[in-house]
């Protein structure tokens, strides 16, 4: 899919509680792992943004040509969720398509979000996404931006995630080639890390 129709979300706003320190400053091979994200977004688009509520926390971080949003958060302790934080971002996008990626999967490789990116060319419906043993992976994964009203509307009657919102909705499965299943390892807790084979970093910065 040409990059002029696709934009890339990244979601940095958890609170990282389960992992004990920012996930987003935890260091792959020297590199902090929002940086990681976006560097493979950009392989798969030019416009990537990294949507947080502590711009100034990840600004030295991103690469350059990376765009970072202000999230608004509705709760005091950051307990939004990343459906209504996606509802927030979208109505920006002008492109055709979102790629919304968590921040926190060390595995991703931008070779294999270009072959993913191709099967919108051929899908007609609103969103395309994995499939894992628990459902819809949302936070790696393709929605049209015609989706924000049926969207708003699920938001407005009361749902505050995805798997919910995706119940109700037309979704089409990506898919997947044998070896692509590791890829969406979304790691949360240090025991997550260790089954993606990171080591947690020291040098994370501490939770505010």
């Amino acid at each position: 899919m040409s990059c002029s129709r696709l934009t890339a979300i990244v979601l940095a706003g958890g609170r990282s509680r389960r992992m004990g320190q920012d996930k987003a400053t935890l260091l792959v091979a020297g590199e902090p792992l929002l940086k990681r994200t976006c560097r493979v977004a950009l392989e798969c688009t030019k416009t990537v943004w990294v949507f947080t509520p502590w711009v100034e926390r990840y600004r030295e971080i991103v690469p350059p040509g990376c765009r970072l949003i202000m999230e608004v958060q509705g709760n005091p302790d950051g307990s939004q969720g990343p459906l209504l934080g996606f509802a927030q971002v979208l109505p920006l996008v002008a492109t055709e398509w979102v790629l919304l990626l968590a921040c926190d999967l060390p595995r991703l490789e931008g070779r294999i979000l270009r072959r993913w990116s191709a099967q919108c060319q051929n899908c007609s419906n609103p969103i395309l996404l994995p499939r894992g043993e628990k459902g819809w992976e949302p936070l790696c994964g393709f929605y049209r931006t015609s989706c924000r009203d049926r969207l708003d509307r699920a938001i407005a009657q009361g749902c505050t995630a995805f798997q919910p919102w995706l119940a109700s909705e037309t979704v089409q499965e990506l898919a997947l080639e044998p070896g692509d299943r590791p890829l969406l390892l979304n790691c949360n807790t240090p025991e997550d890390w260790a089954k993606a084979g990171v080591t947690p970093a020291i040098k994370g910065s501490a939770l505010m």
